[in-house]
């Protein structure tokens, strides 16, 4: 019948990669030689079928055979009847040194000496200088999902998103393309490309930040960093942004100052505003077009207000003739 890898890892078939790593970790703690000095002969047998069954199980080449055709059937020490030139003893099962596998799983490199057991004789740890329990970093990293000891987490990077003025009062959708490092299921190193998509709301303002969750680069016993955005307001021709009033300056003449003036505007999204101003306009006056502000982001029916404020433009000089008719028009 040969061995059940699923019985000594404690899963059922349908285990994940992360059932599969969690289930070895335990058990690997448990029988490593290092932890059970007074029976390291059978431990040492025990921790070998372990890191032999979760070698196994985690390759998905190696799980497909060993399910269609047994351990067996994996190690072509049995062909299946009926099996022909594409049967099991076409595969060359190579299996994995135990020191290997758990100096993978437990973030480990080269930190393993020849206390006795060596090579052959499954792994030994060497205490460091300072006499620190050498299964201390280990027991951290195998109850990292129960919440005793948690892992570090990398610092926020944070990128900064310029948008347009039209951006932020319409709201839009950038596609942002990152690409990290990660570690696949067996540990090794790689790297992969992926496309963030980031929904701009209406009114948002500069410095709000969009954070996608550990998204920055992996590496071995640290919880990946999240990423987030923050978005920056790129300057505007004619519109300048005070909380959410939108805020226009216009040029005018003295003369359109004292006697009337119509201003013309086009919205950031696109409509024509036509406002006649039959006030006198003083360099401090402004006209107030409620509700033709930004987008208030939790009201986003409602909007501030447009203020137009105005730079008068007064003659350089004057005539005689021209001094007299206006200080004779404003007198009277």
């Amino acid at each position: 019948m040969g061995v059940d890898y699923y019985k000594i890892l404690q899963v059922d078939r349908s285990a994940s990669d992360d059932d599969l790593k969690k289930a070895y970790r335990k058990l690997a703690m448990k029988w490593h030689p290092d932890k059970n000095p007074n029976n390291k002969k059978d431990a040492e047998a025990k921790f070998k079928t372990i890191s032999e069954a979760y070698d196994v199980l985690s390759d998905p080449q190696k799980k497909a055979v060993y399910d269609q055709y047994g351990e067996e059937g994996l190690k072509g020490q049995v062909p299946p009847p009926g099996a022909g030139s594409d049967g099991p003893n076409m595969y060359r099962f190579n299996p994995r040194n135990a020191d290997d596998i758990f100096s993978e799983i437990f973030g480990f490199s080269g930190s393993f000496g020849d206390m006795g057991g060596g090579r052959g004789g499954g792994p030994a740890f060497q205490r460091n200088m300072f006499g620190e329990d050498p299964f201390a970093s280990l027991r951290n990293n195998a109850s990292e999902g129960s919440g005793s000891m948690p892992l570090r987490k990398g610092a926020a990077i944070e990128r900064t998103l310029p948008c347009s003025l039209e951006d932020l009062y319409k709201g839009t959708t950038k596609k942002m393309k990152i690409s990290r490092d990660v570690i696949d299921p067996t540990g090794r190193p790689g790297t992969m490309e992926e496309i963030l998509t980031i929904e701009i709301k209406p009114g948002w303002k500069k410095g709000t930040k969009i954070t996608f969750p550990q998204k920055g680069n992996e590496q071995r016993g640290i919880i990946p960093s999240d990423l987030v955005f923050i978005i920056d307001e790129k300057p505007h021709s004619i519109f300048k942004r005070d909380g959410n009033d939108l805020i226009a300056t216009q040029k005018i003449s003295l003369a359109e100052a004292l006697t009337g003036y119509t201003a013309q505007l086009t919205t950031l999204d696109g409509r024509s505003l036509t406002i006649p101003i039959s006030s006198i306009i003083s360099p401090t006056y402004e006209e107030v077009i409620k509700g033709e502000g930004m987008p208030i982001p939790k009201e986003p029916t409602r909007k501030g207000n447009l203020r137009i404020k105005f730079n008068i433009k007064f003659p350089t000089r004057l005539t005689a003739e021209q001094k007299t008719g206006i200080k004779r028009l404003l007198t009277s």
